[in-house]
């Protein structure tokens, strides 16, 4: 070692390099790829309304006893010490098929895990890992330190609100796996809702103290599909049992993938307002562009507009446009100073590194089958996706109609599904106004801005947030979800002077 330390030196941040090309920009990249997708003719993605699944066979629930214990995890390699327990490990959803999704759970803090609710956070894609972004990134206990070796604390971690349990779903994203090579063409929303489904009546075998606790849903991005999905799952199946199997209380989700239409509207007029994009080029897309549901084929005076906005664009984090890029994405021998408050662009390659970490694997009891492939933080394993309703409104009207709380929040500073678009697919369910858009605050400053309409739904916006809102504004992202978790209004003020 002692002989060749200008080598070993080159070697690291030549590697740590290759990690940060190759893996920064999953996300980035997903949901465009499927936007893409289903644009085209022949794709073969199913667009219709989300097909509940009636039956779901009572044998994929199995005796859980000894599991929980199994997987709590002792410390994370690095990790400060902290004051509640956290858990990780595997839940099989189908054995035939050897199908089993990969969980990560932390208590809430202290004391409070007896008297907080159960919150599941589900991140989108579709194909990407809760585990990458929400646990690591987001609103977890921890964030990764630029080594890519040791974690730091999240002083905004959503388990000072909740008990919190992140899914890496389906089968192929993360360290989610089947033996059955063919379901990862097989992969769609449906199967994922009853995947989820069956996750949680097993986790709940293994966990039963919280069977009866108050549980939410809450995600971001195309989460807008798999929380809703999962949601009206849940509610079916308490019906067919004439008992809660699942105490659902309400969905929350972010820069949420609602509807097709509204949504490419909503971003392109979103990058026009914002002096991202010509007059020229907005104009082109408004003329020649049509993002209905029955418009199988783009024009090519469309997708020449869609071009001309792709280069101007090209050099920005789109899903956060005022956001710095990663410039230097090498790993470092020194941890840089961390900040919660200031986002690290590149904690995506921070991330990859450690959780493809043996070490780290073994702590979490992640990748016991020994994967043919490395952690990812995006799929690239699920080849196929098969269904992807144009719209999710129908589901939200009926999660509303069946008393549920719903909640959509929206970081002002993403372009990718930007608060345009998320205003546009509220409109369309033509909702009467219960509380009237005002400003939210926190701090003595504006958190965001919100609107209350009649059917228990809430809109709310933060402020100089992106796609992903609790990696930009943390404190105010905690507020929100606070909030939203008991079920009382953000906080106005009636002073104007």
């Amino acid at each position: 070692m002692e002989r060749y330390p200008f080598f070993l030196l080159t070697l690291f941040f030549v590697v740590s390099s290759m990690v940060a090309r190759t893996h920064c920009q999953k996300q980035t990249q997903a949901l465009s790829q499927l936007y893409r997708n289903k644009m085209k003719g022949s794709s073969g993605i199913n667009k219709g309304h989300f097909k509940p699944i009636h039956h779901i066979n009572n044998s994929r629930v199995h005796p859980q006893e000894g599991m929980k214990e199994k997987d709590r995890i002792q410390m994370l390699p690095g990790q400060p010490r902290v004051s509640f327990e956290q858990y990780g490990g595997y839940v099989t959803v189908d054995k035939s098929a050897g199908r089993a999704l990969y969980y990560y759970f932390v208590e809430a803090q202290h004391y409070s895990k007896e008297s907080l609710p159960l919150l599941l956070w589900l991140n989108g894609g579709p194909g990407c890992s809760s585990l990458a972004y929400g646990a690591m990134e987001e609103l977890g206990p921890f964030r990764v330190h630029s080594n890519g070796e040791t974690l730091y604390k999240n002083r905004y971690s959503w388990n000072y609100a909740a008990n919190v349990l992140f899914l890496e779903s389906p089968a192929g994203v993360g360290f989610s796996y089947s033996n059955t090579t063919s379901d990862y063409i097989k992969s769609g929303d449906s199967k994922t809702a009853v995947d989820n489904y069956v996750f949680l009546l097993n986790w709940l075998e293994r966990f039963p103290e919280y069977k009866k606790r108050e549980f939410y849903i809450a995600g971001e991005s195309y989460a807008g599909h798999y929380v809703p999905q999962l949601a009206h799952t849940i509610l079916l199946h308490n019906k067919k049992a004439n008992k809660t199997l699942i105490n659902l209380k309400g969905i929350l989700i972010g820069n949420a993938v609602i509807n097709d239409e509204t949504d490419n509207k909503g971003m392109y007029d979103y990058l026009e307002s914002h002096a991202l994009i010509s007059d020229e080029t907005a104009y082109g897309v408004k003329k020649y562009c049509n993002f209905s549901s029955d418009n199988s084929e783009i024009s090519s005076e469309c997708q020449a507009a869609i071009d001309e906005i792709t280069k101007d664009t090209y050099y920005l984090d789109i899903y956060n446009i005022y956001a710095p890029l990663c410039h230097n994405s090498s790993l470092t021998l020194i941890p840089k100073k961390p900040s919660v408050a200031n986002f690290d662009p590149c904690s995506d390659v921070y991330i990859y590194a450690y959780l493809n970490r043996a070490d780290v694997q073994e702590a979490m009891h992640a990748n016991v089958t020994k994967l043919d492939h490395d952690w990812e933080p995006c799929s690239e394993v699920i080849s196929r996706w098969g269904d992807s309703p144009s719209t999710i409104i129908p589901i939200l009207q009926e999660l509303m109609a069946n008393g549920l709380r719903v909640w959509i929040f929206s970081g002002d500073t993403d372009g990718r599904v930007p608060v345009t678009s998320t205003k546009y697919s509220i409109k369309k369910m033509k909702l009467p106004v219960k509380t009237k858009w005002h400003p939210w605050y926190l701090d003595g400053e504006v958190g965001g801005y919100t609107e209350v309409y009649k059917g228990d739904l809430t809109f709310a916006t933060v402020r100089g947030a992106g796609h992903q809102v609790p990696s930009f504004q943390p404190k105010r992202a905690l507020s929100l979800i606070k909030h939203f978790l008991a079920g009382t209004p953000l906080p106005d003020t009636s002073r104007y002077d």
